[in-house]
Protein backbone atom coordinates (compact mmCIF):
# COMPACT_ATOMS: atom_id res chain seq x y z
CA UNK A 1 0.00 0.00 0.00
CA UNK A 2 1.22 3.49 -0.86
CA UNK A 3 1.02 6.44 1.51
CA UNK A 4 0.44 9.95 0.21
CA UNK A 5 1.08 12.97 2.41
CA UNK A 6 -0.97 16.04 1.57
CA UNK A 7 1.04 18.84 3.14
CA UNK A 8 0.08 22.45 3.65
CA UNK A 9 0.81 25.61 5.58
CA UNK A 10 -0.73 26.18 8.99
CA UNK A 11 -3.47 23.70 9.83
CA UNK A 12 -3.60 22.69 6.16
CA UNK A 13 -7.23 23.25 5.09
CA UNK A 14 -6.35 22.58 1.45
CA UNK A 15 -4.57 19.37 2.48
CA UNK A 16 -7.58 18.34 4.60
CA UNK A 17 -9.85 18.77 1.57
CA UNK A 18 -7.44 16.83 -0.64
CA UNK A 19 -7.06 13.94 1.79
CA UNK A 20 -10.82 13.60 2.26
CA UNK A 21 -11.39 13.56 -1.50
CA UNK A 22 -8.52 11.08 -1.85
CA UNK A 23 -10.16 8.81 0.72
CA UNK A 24 -13.41 8.88 -1.24
CA UNK A 25 -11.74 8.05 -4.56
CA UNK A 26 -8.75 5.80 -3.78
CA UNK A 27 -8.97 2.09 -3.07
CA UNK A 28 -7.89 1.76 0.59
CA UNK A 29 -6.10 -1.48 -0.32
CA UNK A 30 -3.85 0.48 -2.69
CA UNK A 31 -3.27 3.88 -1.07
CA UNK A 32 -3.94 5.97 2.01
CA UNK A 33 -3.61 9.67 2.81
CA UNK A 34 -2.05 11.56 5.70
CA UNK A 35 -2.58 15.29 6.28
CA UNK A 36 0.47 17.23 7.44
CA UNK A 37 0.99 20.89 8.12
CA UNK A 38 3.25 23.32 9.87
CA UNK A 39 0.85 23.21 12.85
CA UNK A 40 -1.04 20.27 14.30
CA UNK A 41 -4.85 20.23 14.44
CA UNK A 42 -7.34 17.73 15.82
CA UNK A 43 -10.34 18.64 13.69
CA UNK A 44 -11.41 20.00 10.34
CA UNK A 45 -11.65 23.72 9.86
CA UNK A 46 -15.44 24.44 10.04
CA UNK A 47 -15.65 25.65 6.42
CA UNK A 48 -13.71 22.62 5.21
CA UNK A 49 -16.14 20.36 7.09
CA UNK A 50 -19.11 22.18 5.49
CA UNK A 51 -17.60 21.85 2.01
CA UNK A 52 -17.12 18.12 2.48
CA UNK A 53 -20.64 17.63 3.85
CA UNK A 54 -22.13 19.42 0.87
CA UNK A 55 -20.13 17.17 -1.47
CA UNK A 56 -21.20 14.09 0.54
CA UNK A 57 -17.58 13.08 1.08
CA UNK A 58 -17.09 10.99 4.18
CA UNK A 59 -14.66 12.79 6.45
CA UNK A 60 -11.76 11.13 8.16
CA UNK A 61 -10.86 12.35 11.63
CA UNK A 62 -9.50 15.64 10.25
CA UNK A 63 -6.29 15.31 12.22
CA UNK A 64 -3.33 17.29 10.93
CA UNK A 65 0.13 16.16 12.03
CA UNK A 66 3.32 18.17 11.80
CA UNK A 67 5.38 17.15 8.77
CA UNK A 68 8.72 15.70 9.87
CA UNK A 69 11.48 13.90 7.95
CA UNK A 70 10.55 10.71 9.83
CA UNK A 71 6.92 10.92 8.70
CA UNK A 72 8.00 11.62 5.13
CA UNK A 73 10.05 8.42 5.04
CA UNK A 74 6.79 6.44 5.23
CA UNK A 75 5.34 8.08 2.12
CA UNK A 76 5.57 7.40 -1.60
CA UNK A 77 4.44 10.95 -2.46
CA UNK A 78 4.23 14.37 -0.82
CA UNK A 79 1.69 16.67 -2.44
CA UNK A 80 2.13 20.42 -1.89
CA UNK A 81 1.37 23.66 -3.69
CA UNK A 82 3.91 25.14 -6.07
CA UNK A 83 6.19 27.45 -4.10
CA UNK A 84 5.18 26.05 -0.72
CA UNK A 85 7.98 25.82 1.81
CA UNK A 86 6.17 23.29 3.98
CA UNK A 87 8.18 20.29 2.69
CA UNK A 88 11.48 22.05 1.95
CA UNK A 89 14.41 19.92 2.92
CA UNK A 90 12.30 16.76 3.11
CA UNK A 91 14.08 13.99 1.22
CA UNK A 92 12.74 10.73 -0.14
CA UNK A 93 9.19 10.70 -1.38
CA UNK A 94 8.27 11.80 -4.88
CA UNK A 95 7.21 15.46 -4.80
CA UNK A 96 3.97 16.45 -6.52
CA UNK A 97 3.25 20.18 -6.78
CA UNK A 98 -0.21 21.51 -7.51
CA UNK A 99 -1.11 25.10 -8.43
CA UNK A 100 -1.25 27.47 -5.46
CA UNK A 101 -4.74 27.93 -4.02
CA UNK A 102 -6.35 30.19 -1.51
CA UNK A 103 -6.58 28.71 1.95
CA UNK A 104 -10.07 27.82 3.20
CA UNK A 105 -9.04 29.10 6.62
CA UNK A 106 -8.87 32.62 5.17
CA UNK A 107 -12.43 32.54 3.83
CA UNK A 108 -15.55 33.79 5.54
CA UNK A 109 -18.24 31.64 3.91
CA UNK A 110 -18.90 28.26 2.37
CA UNK A 111 -19.49 29.94 -1.00
CA UNK A 112 -15.88 31.13 -0.96
CA UNK A 113 -14.58 27.64 -0.13
CA UNK A 114 -16.70 25.76 -2.68
CA UNK A 115 -14.58 26.62 -5.77
CA UNK A 116 -11.40 25.72 -3.86
CA UNK A 117 -12.92 22.37 -2.91
CA UNK A 118 -14.01 21.67 -6.50
CA UNK A 119 -10.56 22.47 -7.89
CA UNK A 120 -8.92 20.20 -5.32
CA UNK A 121 -11.38 17.38 -6.04
CA UNK A 122 -10.49 17.55 -9.74
CA UNK A 123 -6.75 17.43 -8.99
CA UNK A 124 -7.18 14.50 -6.61
CA UNK A 125 -9.30 12.61 -9.13
CA UNK A 126 -6.61 12.94 -11.78
CA UNK A 127 -3.87 11.99 -9.32
CA UNK A 128 -5.71 8.84 -8.22
CA UNK A 129 -6.44 7.83 -11.82
CA UNK A 130 -2.87 8.55 -12.98
CA UNK A 131 -1.48 6.25 -10.30
CA UNK A 132 -4.02 3.43 -10.76
CA UNK A 133 -5.39 3.74 -7.22
CA UNK A 134 -9.10 3.98 -8.08
CA UNK A 135 -11.68 1.92 -6.28
CA UNK A 136 -12.85 -1.21 -8.05
CA UNK A 137 -16.07 -0.80 -9.99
Amino acid sequence: MKTVIFAGEGVAGVAQLAAACFGALADPQKAQAIVAGTKAADNYHPLVAAALREMEVEKTDGKVVVLTPELAKSAAHIVTSVGSSVAKGIQGPQRVEWPPMDSPEDKKSFQEVEPIRDAIAALVSGFVEENGWGRPT
